[in-house]
C-alpha cells in the first residue's frame, strides 16, 4: 500500500508543479482578489477530475485524436476569455478600489471548468496515473484508494502553496500587484493561443 501512496504523492506533486492554465488562473486570481478568496479554488480538481478519471479509464491509452483536438480548441477559447478578463482588470486597475468581492464559489467553478477543458488531465490519467490506479485496484481497493488519496492531497496542497506564495507577493504593494497581474494576463493569453495551435495545427 505504501508503494501506491508514495506514487500518488509523487505524481500529485508533479501535477501541481507543472505550469498550465489552471495554475496561471489561480495566480491571476490571487493577485487580483487575494489568497483568502482564491484558496478554495485549489479544490477545483476534486470537482472536475471525477468525470475525467472515469472517461480516461474507460478509453485507457486510446484517446481519440478528435477528442484531444476538441479539448485543445475548447480549452484555448475559454482560457483566452479568462485572459481577456485579466487584461481588463490590469487595464482598469485602480489603487483606490477594493478588489476581491467575487464569491469564492465562482473561483472554484471557473477553475474547475479550466481543468475540465484542459487535455492534459485526460492524457495524464489515461496514459500515466490511470494504469497505476487500475493495477492497484485489481490487487485490492485499498491500494487504489491510497494512490488516489496521496495524489489529490499532494496536488491540492501544491496548488495551495502556489496561491500562498503569490498571495505574499501581492502584499508588496499595489504597483507590484499591477505588474504581476499584467504578467499573468500575458501568460493566460499564451496558454490559450498555444492550446488553439495544438488543436488546429496537430491533426
Amino acid at each position: 500500500m505504501w508503494l501506491y501512496l508514495l506514487q500518488g504523492i509523487g505524481y500529485g506533486f508533479a501535477a501541481a508543479a507543472q505550469p498550465g492554465p489552471l495554475q496561471t488562473y489561480l495566480i491571476s486570481q490571487t493577485l487580483l482578489k487575494g489568497w483568502e478568496r482564491t484558496l478554495p479554488a485549489a479544490f477545483a480538481p476534486v470537482i472536475s477530475d471525477g468525470p475525467i478519471i472515469a472517461l480516461s479509464l474507460l478509453i485507457l491509452s486510446q484517446v481519440p485524436p478528435w477528442l484531444e483536438q476538441f479539448l485543445h480548441i475548447a480549452g484555448g477559447l475559454y482560457v483566452l476569455y479568462l485572459a481577456f478578463g485579466a487584461y481588463k482588470s490590469w487595464k482598469e486597475f485602480d489603487l483606490t478600489i477594493r478588489y476581491g468581492e467575487t464569491a469564492p464559489q465562482q473561483n472554484i467553478l471557473k477553475a474547475a471548468v479550466i481543468n475540465a477543458l484542459n487535455p492534459n488531465p485526460y492524457i495524464f490519467w489515461s496514459l500515466v496515473t490511470g494504469p497505476i490506479l487500475m493495477d492497484g485496484w485489481r490487487h485490492t481497493p485499498a491500494y487504489g484508494v491510497s494512490f488516489i488519496t496521496g495524489f489529490y492531497i499532494t496536488k491540492i496542497l501544491g496548488l495551495m502553496s502556489i496561491i500562498l506564495v503569490f498571495g505574499l507577493a501581492r502584499q508588496f504593494g499595489p504597483k507590484v500587484n499591477h505588474v504581476l497581474l499584467g504578467i499573468s494576463a500575458v501568460a493566460l493569453f499564451s496558454f490559450g493561443f498555444y492550446q488553439l495551435w495544438l488543436g488546429f495545427v496537430n491533426p
